[in-house]
C-alpha cells in the first residue's frame, strides 16, 4: 500500500490502562480530574503570585513562569481526552487530532528539557561564576532565551508529525496509551517503522541526555565549588539556593532514565505497568513542581503568605462593614 494512503484509519481509541476493570472507570476518571485540577490550580497560583508581587521578578521565577505555562499546557493537552475517555466511555480521538495531539506532547516535552537546561544554567553561574551572574542572566536575556526555547522546539516537533502523518494506517486504531504520541501512532503503520523510529529515537536522545548531560556536568561543579567554601553556614547556604531545582531536575528525569536504561538492558513492563511509570513522570511533576517553589522559595514563601494576609483583612473589613 502506498504511504500517502491512510484513509482506512479515521480515528483512533485510546486503551487508556488497559487492564483495568470497567467498574473503576468512575475512579480513574476521579484521579485524573482531580490532577488536572490541582496541577491547573497550583501552577495558575504560581503565576498570580508572579503577576502581583514585583519582587519575583528575578531570572529564576522567569524560569519558573516559563516551567508553569508549559506544565499547564501539556496537562491541558493530554488530560482532558483521557478523563471523557473513563467518565463519558469516549476514548475515540479523530485522526488528524491525535497528530496535533502528538505534536504538542513532543513539542511541549522539549521545551520543558529545555527550560530545565536554564534552571541548571542559573544555579551554576549563580553558584560557580557569582561576579559574572548579574551580567549575564539579566530579565532581559531570560526573556531571550525563553522565547528561542519556545520557538526552536517547534522544529523536532513538527519533523516527527510531518514523517509520521503521510504513513498508511491500515491495520488496528488501537493505541495501548493515555495519549498520542509518536511511538504509539507509528506502531500502527502498516510498513517497516525503522526508518521513523530511529529518527524519533535520536531526537528523543538529543532533547532528554543534551540537557541533562549539562544539568550533571554543572552540578557536578556546584558540589566541587560548594566543598571549597570554608564556612559550614555558607555551604549550606550555596546548597539551599539550588536545592528546590535540583528536587524538579531529578522528579522529571529520573524516572524517564530508568525507563529508557530497562528497556535497553530487556526489562520488559507489563503494558498498564509502563502506562502508570509514563502517566507518573509525565503528569506527576506538574502537580507537584508549584508545592516544591512554595515551600522551598523564600520569596515565594513570603508571596504566599502575604497573599493570605491580604485575603484576612479584606475579609474582617467586609465584617465589620456589615456589623455597622
Amino acid at each position: 500500500m502506498p504511504e500517502g494512503n491512510h484513509s482506512i484509519v479515521t480515528e483512533f481509541i485510546l486503551t487508556g490502562f488497559p487492564g483495568l476493570p470497567p467498574i473503576y472507570n468512575g475512579l480513574a476518571s476521579a484521579v485524573l480530574f482531580l490532577v488536572y485540577l490541582l496541577t491547573s490550580v497550583a501552577n495558575a497560583t504560581v503565576l498570580f503570585l508572579f503577576a502581583t508581587n514585583r519582587t519575583l521578578h528575578k531570572p529564576m521565577y522567569y524560569i519558573i513562569l516559563n516551567l508553569c505555562a508549559c506544565d499547564i499546557l501539556f496537562s491541558t493537552t493530554t488530560l482532558p481526552k483521557i478523563i471523557s475517555k473513563y467518565w463519558f466511555q469516549s476514548g475515540t480521538i479523530s485522526f488528524t487530532a491525535c497528530f496535533i495531539q502528538m505534536y504538542f506532547v513532543h513539542y511541549l516535552g522539549t521545551v520543558n528539557s529545555y527550560i530545565l537546561f536554564l534552571m541548571a544554567f542559573d544555579r551554576y553561574l549563580a553558584i560557580c561564576h557569582p561576579l559574572r551572574y548579574p551580567n549575564v542572566f539579566k530579565n532581559s536575556t531570560i526573556h531571550i532565551l525563553s522565547v528561542t526555547g519556545w520557538i526552536v522546539s517547534k522544529a523536532g516537533a513538527l519533523n516527527l508529525v510531518i514523517r509520521a502523518y503521510p504513513l498508511p494506517y491500515c491495520a488496528s486504531n488501537i493505541i495501548n496509551h493515555c495519549y498520542c504520541d509518536h511511538i504509539s501512532i507509528t506502531m500502527l503503520a502498516c510498513t517497516d517503522r525503522a526508518p521513523y523510529g530511529f529518527p524519533a529515537f535520536v531526537f528523543a536522545m538529543v532533547v532528554l541526555m543534551g540537557p541533562l548531560a549539562f544539568i550533571i556536568f554543572s552540578y557536578c561543579s556546584i558540589i566541587r565549588a560548594v566543598l571549597q567554601i570554608a564556612n559550614l553556614q555558607g555551604r549550606l547556604k550555596s546548597l539551599a539556593t539550588c536545592s528546590t531545582q535540583l528536587i524538579i531536575i531529578s522528579l522529571y528525569y529520573l524516572p524517564r532514565c530508568f525507563v529508557y536504561l530497562a528497556s535497553n538492558v530487556g526489562i520488559k513492563f507489563d503494558t498498564d505497568v509502563r502506562i502508570v511509570i509514563i502517566m507518573m513522570y509525565s503528569l506527576g511533576p506538574p502537580m507537584i513542581n508549584p508545592l516544591i517553589y512554595c515551600l522551598r522559595a523564600k520569596d515565594m514563601r513570603e508571596s504566599l503568605r502575604k497573599q493570605f494576609h491580604r485575603k484576612k483583612v479584606l475579609q474582617k473589613a467586609k465584617v465589620s462593614a456589615i456589623s455597622k
